[in-house]
């Protein structure tokens, strides 16, 4: 007996193991399997389906709006001496496609073609028309018989009018276009305060210059020392020469000591010969 009373103890009441009862009881515990989610791929998949086919079918509808035919051809921007109402009818006549798939690259050769063109754009403008961004070439001089030149020394070749007549005239190589434009200005200056400009000059193809002033008359200047044979010249036209000016044609300042002067044959002259 014991002093807090007597206990028996049997198997039954035995304390299993603690690991032997969690395998037991997580045996004895009902698999539950979740399905409620199968569908959620499905739906995820065919969400993804509709949109694109949506999305489709609006591009669709979009490509077909903006790939109209071209209906109208506009050329903008100011022109003095291109008909734009001509170049106009030229590149539609060119077009044989839509409009996005025209090749804006081809149409801009195309108009650069035309002389009086210096800077030409192209874009499209919805639903159906062309628009040419046009810059026009702005003539300084003449170059030779039958070219012009721009601001910048580049040469371009339109029909010429009798307008262009009045414009100077340069002439040479034509990898020498700015020397030539430089060399003008350069003389216009040296020359201006003597009351003369230069209409004319001329560069040879071995380096020779030749100008010819507003009254007429023609200088040779030569390939060497230009500016001091111009100071010897501008001097002796200002002291003896500058009075009898509608009589001389030609002037020669290639020599050291002087210059060799050509008059013009009066008409008394021409009859006796």
């Amino acid at each position: 007996m014991s002093l807090f009373g007597s206990q028996t103890v049997t198997d039954d009441d035995a304390e299993a193991p603690r690991g032997a009862s969690r395998e037991a009881r997580s045996s004895e515990s009902p698999k539950v399997e979740n399905t409620e989610n199968w569908w959620k791929p499905f739906w995820t998949f065919s969400s993804l389906v509709i949109f694109a086919g949506v999305l489709w079918s609006a591009g669709d509808g979009l490509w077909k709006w903006l790939d109209q035919p071209v209906d109208e051809v506009a050329v903008l921007g100011s022109a003095r001496h291109l008909e734009r109402d001509l170049l106009a009818e030229k590149i539609a006549a060119h077009l044989d496609s839509t409009l996005l798939k025209t090749d804006l690259n081809e149409v801009q050769l195309l108009v650069k073609e035309q002389p009086w063109v210096r800077v030409a754009g192209i874009r499209r403008h919805w639903p159906s028309r062309l628009e040419v961004m046009i810059e026009e070439e702005v003539p300084v001089a003449r170059w030779g018989e039958h070219g012009l030149l721009n601001h910048q020394g580049d040469i371009f070749w339109p029909e010429l009018k009798d307008e262009y007549r009045v414009l100077p005239r340069l002439s040479g190589p034509s990898p020498d276009t700015g020397r030539v434009m430089s060399q003008f200005h350069d003389l216009n200056q040296m020359f201006r305060p003597f009351g003369l400009s230069v209409p004319g000059l001329s560069l040879e193809a071995r380096g020779a210059w030749t100008l010819t002033l507003d009254n007429e008359i023609q200088v040779v200047l030569g390939r060497e020392a230009i500016n001091e044979r111009l100071q010897r010249f501008l001097s002796l036209y200002e002291q003896r020469l500058s009075e009898h000016a509608a009589l001389i044609e030609q002037v020669d300042i290639r020599y050291t000591n002087g210059v060799a002067v050509r008059w013009r044959e009066t008409p008394g002259e021409k009859n006796a010969g």
